[in-house]
């Protein structure tokens, strides 16, 4: 149900836009769709373990270096964003979030559990209309069993 009379699916209120892209990054990571997460950050610059990544290429690049895929085509992940602290200025067209993050991952021979937790720190913009990513810094702060999940230790 839209939170006002004038927002609506195809335009949804900048809060609701950033939501709905943070939950998009969570789908495209554990789909293993690194493509779409090229695409979805793009305009933005990505911080994680390593420099500072920008442009879609590059970002794509990014993960497919960093992360392992497994047979279905996956990381076998499934990420949980909580504690969501959007703040989002409509008039200037930018917003800015801070989220926790907890990875859980499960394997035929790996019980279900979590690999990794920390914090998402996130800017957005608006532009022609539509809301983006212009930035996103990961600090993972707890880490777990990730030999199945990084090809390399990022950041440790």
């Amino acid at each position: 149900m839209p939170a006002s009379s004038h927002e609506s699916a195809a335009s949804p209120s900048g809060y609701r836009a950033v939501e709905n892209l943070i939950a998009r990054y969570a789908e495209l990571v554990d789909d293993g769709d690194f493509a779409g997460l090229g695409v979805l950050l793009a305009d933005a610059t990505f911080t994680g373990g390593g420099a500072p990544v920008h442009g879609h290429e590059a970002i794509e690049q990014m993960f497919r270096d960093t992360l392992i895929v497994h047979s279905d085509g996956t990381p076998r992940t499934h990420h949980v964003t909580s504690n969501l602290a959007i703040e989002v200025d409509e008039q200037a067209g930018t917003a800015t979030a801070r989220s926790y993050v907890t990875v859980f991952q499960a394997l035929p021979d790996l019980p279900l559990q979590p690999i990794a937790a920390g914090r998402y720190h996130d800017r957005f913009v608006r532009r022609d209309g539509r809301w983006g990513f212009l930035e996103r810094r990961v600090r993972i702060h707890l880490v777990g069993e990730v030999s199945h999940h990084l090809r390399r230790t990022v950041g440790r």
